[in-house]
């Protein structure tokens, strides 16, 4: 019923997630695509966290190019009469995706937010014009292919005592003209905004970079949390690094706690923190958008607040 691959495991198991609920509603069940070598060491994780099966394929690919996966899955699909292919929409899923469709003559819907099965018919939902909208899509046939961005859904917790089916596909990617040159690993400060519980981000309300450091002695007082920004932070001032630019174009993060700090709040930016669990704003515009996104809202000078802030947090521990 449901296939599932991804180029990273923490992406597969967040689809499983919605792949067993889907499997569950249709009495069928769900499959798990690894390729390359050593794929059989990660097949019992994939089992404790809700696959059914675990299908290893092409043992002789390394690194990733979508056409030769797009054979191996299509060649899996048709083995196996797959309805549901969801795929980690990733800047590799997001290649591989439509050219999987193509050739399987299938249906293709991208950043699926929520997926369901209503009367027998497969409805996603995905969000739209930067956020400002959400489309709701129906499937008129499979097999339907889906990309799903990264904690859209969270991974089911293992069971030790589940037990799965681990096969080995027979399917090889064709020849293919391209090939893979070199590959060089992005140079990175080592920030990852999208696994952080506590995330606090600044905009264009402050005025040097210098002034960084007070928004650092606050993470340093909420104990060592993420810094993030919007995007003129990053990509026009250089301030940070793009390692810390939420947005749309950006990461799209899902923390416990979001403090934006001068930020304005374009729909840009919210399209990439609106999934936080409580969001905090501070700034002096009080007909700022980000207060519309917010928890709870912060009137004023951040130069002010964000010290006042810090004395306060230090006066509770």
């Amino acid at each position: 019923m449901v296939l599932i691959y991804s180029d990273t495991e923490k992406g597969a198991l967040e689809l499983l997630s919605k792949g067993r609920e889907l499997a569950d509603a249709a009495g069928r069940k769900v499959s798990v695509v690894i390729t390359g070598p050593d794929a059989g060491s990660r097949a019992k994780r994939f089992i404790e966290h809700g696959a059914d099966r675990v299908i290893l394929a092409a043992p002789s690919l390394e690194g990733f190019k979508a056409e030769e996966i797009a054979d191996v899955l299509e060649g899996i699909v048709k083995d196996e009469k797959e309805d549901v292919i969801l795929i980690s929409s990733t800047k590799n899923g997001k290649e591989l995706a439509p050219r999987l469709a193509a050739m399987l003559d299938a249906g293709c819907v991208t950043d699926a937010t929520s997926i369901d099965i209503d009367s027998g018919k497969l409805r996603v939902e995905r969000t739209v014009y930067s956020g400002n909208a959400v489309a709701k899509e129906e499937f008129a046939s499979t097999p339907a292919v889906i990309t799903v961005p990264g904690k859209a859904f969270d991974p089911l917790p293992p069971d030790p005592s589940r037990t799965g089916e681990v096969i080995e596909a027979a399917v090889q990617p064709g020849g293919h003209g391209s090939r893979i040159i070199e590959v060089k690993k992005m140079v990175s400060e080592g920030v990852n905004v999208e696994d952080a519980e506590i995330i606090v981000s600044c905009g264009r309300g402050f005025k040097s970079s210098d002034d960084l450091k007070m928004l650092e002695e606050l993470a340093d007082t909420l104990n060592g949390v993420t810094l993030g920004c919007s995007r003129p932070i990053a990509a026009d001032l250089k301030w940070l690094s793009d390692d810390h630019w939420i947005g749309l174009s950006g990461h799209k993060v899902k923390p416990k706690l979001y403090v934006a700090c001068g930020i304005s709040g374009q729909i840009q930016h919210v399209a990439g923190m609106r999934d936080s669990g409580i969001i905090v704003a501070i700034n002096k515009d009080p007909d700022a958008p980000i207060f519309n996104s917010a928890d709870y809202g912060i009137v004023g000078d951040l130069y002010q607040v964000i010290p006042k802030l810090v004395e306060a947090l230090k006066a509770r521990k």
